[in-house]
């Protein structure tokens, strides 16, 4: 049988194995009375993802919320990011998002937010956890659950206040004339992403966007699970295809030739047009394993960067405490507080189109305007606690020509390349991410780190 995953990243289990049905009602029961412990409103907002049995999973979340004394807002199949403004703009105790993320078919899971829209900081995980193995949980009379309300009017109100950021000049994108293919693997930016194109003006091909929840490919937005979209845009010689993970929240383009535009470019490209049209000198933050070409494009804009921990909740923290003006993750993650601190690719459409309206060239010439480096990933599962191989390889480096960084996991940042190394938030594994400027030096770094761990 395999493990419930719980972090700042929410909980995540293999549907009907780990994630079973009273294994959702004891998180969800632990969750509100989180809830009322902390929080004055009796009000909490639920969306998913819209993949396969997340309905199942919603209903029995939606009646234990009720049961336990908690007035529901049922918001339907939307993107996380859209759940996060609901809580917000509604003022509610809080939200769940019943999603897995970009995990394959076959998990589920309920991702928590706090009042103000956030996901749960990890004092605030603590909390839950907490409550589960206490078990004292209070409940109505199960013949008087609070009232359940539908409102399936949050998607148009979520590209509503995308649209009204000031940095878009939704004209100029219109006369682009933008054909664009869209993947969002039949789940949760089905219908958002293609509204929010056809309101932008743009030609819209809907590749996977038919609502289903039954994903054509494995649904991560990496290049290798993103052919069919490529051959789309070659196809309908598109200018631009635009992949969607399963929640809404991650945003990879590919070029007008098929070829992936990198998904570390959404967040240096998104950066470079917001800082573009600041008045003023603004800061940015993204989080350790981001690529370098986020400060090169932020010292073009006299832009100052921070660094955090891998895990949204960490990037939005130091984005409130510096008054950042955007900020994300390299996976395709755009943060604008402007709209709500949460990574949001509904947000990333947009400004990536108001960034190429103003280049005027095409997809492919664009990426080559962004400073050029390449990413390696690895992943080595766990045997037991990693800390000590951590600790080992650290206390080795110091002795290197580098600066280290412990904020997650350990970070070693040299001249022209760097080496991070830290434990997932989500599976059993710890991730090796290597950054050089061209592929040849970064698989060889890479490949002679490996070797080296003995592990």
């Amino acid at each position: 049988m395999s493990e419930i995953i719980f972090s700042v990243s929410g909980v995540r289990g293999i549907y009907g194995d780990s994630l079973t049905l009273p294994v959702v009602v004891h998180y969800t029961l632990a969750f509100a009375k989180f809830c009322r412990d902390n929080k004055k409103s009796r009000k909490i907002i639920v969306g998913r993802d819209g993949r396969l049995m997340g309905d199942e999973v919603s209903a029995v979340a939606i009646y234990t919320l009720s049961i336990a004394g908690f007035e529901v807002i049922d918001i339907g199949v939307v993107p996380t990011p859209t759940v996060q403004l609901a809580v917000e703009k509604l003022k509610a105790a809080g939200g769940i998002a019943i999603t897995a993320s970009h995990n394959p078919q076959q998990w589920n899971g309920l991702k928590f937010l706090d009042s103000d829209g956030t996901f749960l900081k990890s004092k605030q995980i603590d909390e839950v956890k907490k409550n589960l193995k206490t078990n004292k949980f209070s409940f109505v009379n199960i013949d008087k659950p609070a009232k359940l309300k539908v409102d399936d009017t949050w998607i148009d109100k979520h590209i509503g206040y995308v649209l009204k950021l000031n940095y878009i000049n939704t004209a100029k994108i219109k006369r682009r004339k933008f054909k664009v293919v869209v993947d969002a693997v039949n789940a949760s930016g089905s219908v958002i992403i293609p509204r929010l194109l056809k309101k932008l003006g743009c030609q819209v091909v809907e590749l996977y966007c038919n609502g289903s929840g039954k994903f054509p490919h494995l649904p991560e937005p990496l290049p290798h699970n993103l052919k069919l979209l490529s051959a789309g845009v070659r196809k309908h010689k598109a200018d631009i295809g635009l992949a969607i993970d399963p929640d809404g929240d991650r945003l990879v383009l590919i070029c007008e030739d098929g070829k992936p535009f990198i998904e570390e470019n959404t967040i240096v490209t998104v950066v470079r047009n917001v800082l573009k049209h600041s008045k003023k000198k603004n800061k940015v933050c993204v989080n350790m394993s981001t690529t370098r070409a986020v400060e090169d494009v932020a010292n073009d804009y006299k832009g100052k960067v921070s660094r955090t921990p891998v895990g949204e909740i960490n990037v939005v923290n130091e984005m409130k405490k510096v008054k950042a003006i955007v900020g994300g993750e390299g996976s395709g993650g755009v943060i604008v507080p402007k709209v709500h601190y949460g990574r949001d690719a509904s947000v990333g459409v947009a400004l990536v189109l108001n960034e190429l309206a103003d280049f005027k060239g095409k997809v492919s010439e664009y990426k080559n305007t962004i400073p050029q480096y390449h990413i390696e990933k690895a992943k080595i599962e766990t045997k037991g606690d990693p800390s000590g191989l951590l600790k080992r390889i650290e206390k080795e480096y110091r002795k290197k020509d580098c600066r280290v960084s412990t904020l997650d996991g350990v970070k070693f940042d040299f001249a022209e390349y760097w080496i991070h190394l830290r434990k997932s938030n989500t599976e059993p594994i710890i991730r090796i991410i290597t950054e050089a400027k061209s592929k040849k030096e970064a698989v060889r770094i890479q490949t002679e780190f490996l070797k080296g761990l003995n592990y």
